[in-house]
């Protein structure tokens, strides 16, 4: 019979757990807080400190589950996004320091009263990163966001309830881009869409094999959301208002020209902190 190893038992102390975990320390000490609870200090002023039968059982299997590549943020259901921590289900992607550009942008072109749309929220950071701004006085933006996924808009709910106050809320809609928005318009639309091309070699390898497909692939040329987003943006845009989208480390040329071609103005693309082009937008000046 082939059963998976039981890479800790009741009685193990945190410090067997630390040296023969089968992960690296800053991994093993994650999942290690996550299961017993103890802070990274603890861990090692508390390092005699025993494992309960549970705690021994849960830790096995999220060692497993890690070796076997899952990542960690799922494991841990969380991952801190502009200074916040968001829960994350295998339903989102897991957001990454790379998107923060797309929230620095949008907050520099959102007038501090003015309105916003996140189409393909997820996990809702981008949205909630940019409502977590409002101070309630001089800035209070309105934030709406839409996805086509009810189990994502769920978990989006979810961590506006628990990151926002009361009186920063976000207007949620389930909605194939601006397909199920209701008439009205926005200083400024922000989208992360899927933009990895059908078949790329990178959708089986790493964390990527265990996020929801759609939300990565648009299962042609890695294009289509752009030319829906960017067709449909002119609408839900106020006169001068901004289209930004995330977009991989080859697309910036092409959603340019997408742009272009629809009528904007002031196109231009924008380097992640890695120095990668992550992000093109254009002015609607409107007709």
């Amino acid at each position: 019979m082939n059963t998976k190893p039981v890479w800790f038992k009741e009685g193990d102390t945190l410090a067997r757990c630390q040296s023969d975990s089968p992960l690296d320390a800053l991994e093993t000490r994650m999942l290690l807080t996550h299961v017993t609870a103890y802070t990274r200090v603890q861990l090692i002023t508390c390092s005699d400190a025993a494992l309960t039968a549970h705690q021994a059982e849960r830790l096995s299997h999220l060692t497993q589950r890690r070796i076997d590549g899952e990542p960690m943020a799922y494991l841990l259901g969380e991952r801190e996004f502009f200074g916040l921590l968001f829960q994350v289900t295998p339903d989102v992607l897991i957001p990454r320091p790379d998107t923060e550009l797309l929230v620095e942008l949008a907050l520099a072109r959102t007038p501090n009263a003015g309105t916003l749309l996140d189409l393909g929220t997820g996990s809702g950071a981008i949205a909630i990163a940019i409502a977590a701004q409002n101070d309630g006085k001089d800035i209070t933006r309105h934030i709406s966001a839409a996805d086509i996924s009810p189990a994502a808009l769920a978990v989006a709910k979810r961590n506006a309830e628990r990151l926002l106050p009361d009186t920063t809320g976000i207007e949620f809609y389930l909605s194939d881009w601006v397909q199920a928005i209701p008439p009205q318009c926005f200083d400024t639309i922000v989208s992360n869409p899927p933009y990895i091309v059908k078949d790329d070699e990178h959708l089986s390898q790493g964390d990527l094999r265990f996020e929801p497909i759609d939300a990565l692939t648009d299962h042609h040329d890695g294009l289509s959301a752009y030319r829906s987003i960017i067709a449909g943006a002119p609408t839900y845009l106020k006169k001068d208002g901004w289209l930004l989208m995330e977009h991989g480390y080859h697309q910036a040329q092409e959603v340019q020209a997408l742009l272009r071609t629809a009528g904007f103005e002031e196109v231009q693309s924008w380097q992640d902190i890695a120095g990668i082009w992550r992000v093109t937008g254009g002015l609607w000046r409107g007709k």
